[in-house]
């Protein structure tokens, strides 16, 4: 919005006092209100679930005094130039990308075009004329005492959405999510932090359905803004959307599913090109399913069985055949990469992960790093699940599969801990930062290369010895799973409620990293799987009183 005092002069943001925004879980309404310039202003915004499209009303004095209005900039998204994490602003650039405006009454038809990209937005308004400042930069001058408009993407044929029906829409979508869906309460509970745990999980629910439910794997800031240079992360899709079927949403996670199969032709084109089997999973991706160029990506192999363990979810919440086979290719395709990617160690006859690879925790050398932990139980596990629908198909299981998966190696231990990778004596040394991804081979896994002592062991001196403050927001619910899975609720909840920066919940529920990373849904994934694993399957502690409906345990 924008302001100017009776005598012309344009005010800033610096002249709102205070600002209250409050969220409507139930109808999808965002209320807000502050004063300026001594009068009251309210804004109300709904976005429809079905549309995307927007609707917003704009009530107070100065809109008759013509000292407010709306207004509407399209940045540059270009950050080829620049690193992410280092910049401070979304890029104003008037250069390289292209705003055209046609106005007809009180519509605006707006066609944008960046590089080979086009799309169009429409916006109508009751009252009020809309000028071009300069380019990209449009505002709205309204000539009422209420103004109410609403903004859409269209592609070849502009139509009408009213405020009230967008706001219709919106409210029953959301009374369907909420009603529909599980729930969880801590109410009567003994211990202090339950109430801030039930604000995590009830804000995390709205947040990744908003920003992780979309038909593609999301950015790990969703639709908040472009981090990683806009690219989503395939190994990150299990954070972000496994939970879904535990808490009664299994339709949301099979929208992005869906999109494995568009891109299945260039999994296979990969795998082939780097002399494999099968279909291998890139990293780091835009919706087309292009590798992005990076020193990691192409080592970085935990994405891999991402679709077997989620196809899988989606399998146990339904048991419906009918999905078998509309995901069979995936799974056995999938399946097909990993069993041709170990190396077979005649000496020790077992199979081998690695050397040419990059574990989960980033900081090891792709050509040093042999038999991750957290890997190796993966591919056990994800090649078990091929196999059992295999089964469920009625299809003769390939002898290789059977054989890799009974002869992966085991994880290496050294003083009664198991260690990053086979070779990295320093796991606790020099390598006790970023993720401690040795504690997911028996947590969101279920451990079957796994001693139990060893992993005790391991997670114990994880507690102590890492450098949580390089942690990411996902860690402390992969910590927690691993602690609930073997017993220790309480671990688990000091886990989960870990007072570390990056375990921060902000009022609105994002799980804040950094100040150029105040978003990061991986971390509100994980605490959603986490919760409904404990709740269903591995307990809360003593002193928590536990209530809840439709929520799933699923993960084996």
């Amino acid at each position: 919005m924008f302001f100017f005092d009776q005598e012309g002069n344009e005010r800033t943001i610096a002249d709102i006092v205070p600002c209250q925004q409050h969220l409507h879980l139930w109808t999808g309404k965002v209320k807000s209100g502050f004063t300026v310039l001594g009068e009251e202003v309210q804004v109300e915004t709904v976005c429809s679930p079905a549309t995307d499209a927007i609707a917003v009303t704009v009530s107070s004095p100065l809109l008759v005094k013509a000292q407010i209005g709306v207004q509407m900039r399209f940045p540059n998204p270009n950050m080829r130039d620049r690193e992410w994490e280092k910049t401070t602003d979304m890029s104003w650039d008037v250069n390289g990308h292209l705003t055209t405006l046609r106005l007809k009454d009180n519509q605006a038809m707006i066609e944008r075009t960046l590089d080979d990209t086009t799309y169009y937005v429409q916006w109508d308004w009751n009252a009020g004329t809309l000028e071009e400042c300069k380019p990209h930069l449009f505002r709205l001058h309204p000539s009422t005492s209420t103004l109410t408009f609403t903004m859409h993407f269209y592609k070849e044929k502009k139509s009408i959405q009213t405020v009230e029906d967008i706001i219709e829409t919106s409210r029953k979508h959301w009374k369907a999510f909420w009603e529909l869906g599980a729930f969880i309460s801590f109410e009567g509970s003994s211990d202090k932090r339950a109430e801030e745990l039930e604000r995590r999980v009830v804000l995390s629910q709205y947040l990744l359905a908003v920003h992780s439910g979309g038909s593609v794997p999301p950015q790990e800031t969703g639709f908040m803004y472009n981090s990683w240079f806009g690219k989503f992360h395939l190994e990150m899709h299990w954070w972000h959307a496994s939970h879904f079927p535990m808490w009664g949403r299994n339709e949301i996670l099979k929208k992005s599913l869906y999109w494995y199969i568009k891109i299945l032709p260039k999994a296979y084109q990969l795998a082939d090109y780097q002399g494999f089997e099968g279909a291998r999973w890139p990293k780091m991706i835009g919706i087309e399913g292009n590798q992005t160029p990076s020193p990691i990506a192409p080592g970085l192999i935990w994405q891999q069985p991402h679709p077997i363990a989620l196809a899988e979810l989606c399998y146990q919440c339904e048991k419906d055949q009918k999905f078998l086979e509309e995901f069979e290719e995936i799974v056995f395709a999938t399946a097909e990469f990993m069993v041709s990617f170990p190396n077979y160690d005649k000496q020790t006859e077992t199979y081998q992960l690695g050397p040419g690879l990059i574990p989960a925790q980033e900081n090891h050398l792709m050509e040093d790093t042999v038999n991750p932990t957290y890997e190796l139980e993966y591919w056990h596990y994800g090649l078990g699940i091929a196999i059992e629908w295999m089964n469920r198909l009625g299809r003769t299981i390939p002898e290789k599969w059977l054989e890799v998966r009974s002869k992966m190696a085991l994880p290496s231990v050294e003083n009664d801990v198991y260690l990053a990778h086979r070779d990295c004596k320093h796991t606790f040394t020099e390598k006790n930062h970023d993720h401690p991804s040795m504690v997911a081979a028996y947590g969101i896994l279920p451990g079957a290369l796994i001693d139990w002592t060893v992993m005790n062991n391991t997670l114990q001196k994880v507690q102590n010895e890492w450098q949580w403050d390089t942690a990411w927001g996902w860690d402390f619910p992969m910590c927690a799973m691993t602690a609930a899975r073997m017993g220790n609720s309480a671990l688990a909840i000091d886990f989960l409620l870990m007072n570390q920066v990056k375990n921060t919940y902000l009022i609105n529920g994002h799980n804040y990293q950094h100040d150029k990373l105040t978003a990061y849904l991986p971390g509100n994934g994980g605490l959603l799987t986490a919760v409904a694993m404990m709740a269903t399957k591995w307990g809360f502690p003593n002193g928590w009183k536990v209530e809840y409906e439709n929520l799933k345990g699923l993960l084996s």
